[in-house]
């Protein structure tokens, strides 16, 4: 009986996570479909929008030379730049105001808000990594930059960015079926926070009173780490991932208990 007992929670814990894991590859196949369509190129704008995105910000700054502030490859500094930005920024983005156009969906008991978030995480993070690891090998196979000194230090440093986008986005997102006022002030907030997010200059290059308190920003940490596996040898990264892994835990507790509480006052349509 005793045996009994420790399996049938196993049992229900696994059947839990089965149950789950279909209903998000579900909402995924969907968001796909409804994003982008079965016509022209279809779900391969996944990864191509965003790859759009980083080689026209990287010809940019090449044809204009613009100035970061060290001598490395307008190439690299562009790529991991902007790719980082779009990791961070897209996610919040597309889980602001995204309940209430899902409401029909929360009338079936296995599908909830945290679901219908994993699923659009899900694929903003696919689609900006595929495009990150397609232009870093297309880049360094032209000539433009050199492959990573140390791996590791770049995927460390885009799942920190994965998660401070996953974190911020359910909490932002739960937060935005609240009040409307989230969708109004995020989108110029974002913006206001990409020159801020180290996607345009390198920590060692600025004053360091200015130094000092740019580094508050989480973001900052994760691509000061990814470019530090890029070329560290060429230059002095500043990050602490203890301290972005706090502010990462911190918002995840915040996004999941404001996605509690919006569960609580969902009115399916």
């Amino acid at each position: 009986m005793e045996g009994e007992r420790q399996e049938q929670p196993r049992t229900s814990l696994w059947r839990s996570w089965t149950i789950q894991r279909r209903v998000i590859g579900a909402l995924l196949m969907r968001e796909i479909i409804t994003r982008y369509g079965r016509h022209n190129i279809g779900f391969l704008w996944l990864f191509v929008e965003p790859m759009l995105f980083t080689v026209g910000v990287t010809a940019i700054w090449s044809a204009t030379k613009a100035v970061h502030g060290s001598n490395l490859p307008i190439a690299a500094f562009a790529l991991t730049g902007y790719s980082s930005v779009l990791v961070w920024r897209n996610m919040p983005s597309r889980l602001v105001d995204s309940i209430s156009p899902n409401l029909s969906l929360m009338y079936h008991r296995n599908v909830k808000i945290f679901d219908v978030f994993a699923a659009r995480l899900t694929l903003e993070g696919i689609g900006v990594a595929i495009s990150f690891f397609f232009l870093t090998i297309f880049f360094a196979g032209i000539g433009w930059i050199q492959l990573p000194e140390d791996v590791l230090k770049v995927v460390v440093g885009w799942v920190m960015l994965a998660w401070w986008g996953s974190a911020l986005g359910m909490f932002m997102g739960a937060l935005s079926h609240r009040t409307e006022l989230i969708d109004k002030f995020w989108h110029p907030t974002a913006y206001l926070l990409f020159p801020l997010s180290g996607s345009a200059f390198l920590v060692d290059a600025l004053p360091p009173e200015f130094a000092r308190w740019i580094l508050y920003l989480p973001m900052v940490h994760g691509v000061e780490c990814v470019r530090d596996g890029f070329f560290g040898s060429h230059f002095t990264a500043h990050y602490d991932l203890g301290y972005m892994a706090m502010c990462n835990l911190t918002f995840s507790l915040l996004g999941l208990l404001e996605i509690k509480r919006a569960s609580r006052n969902l009115v399916p349509a």
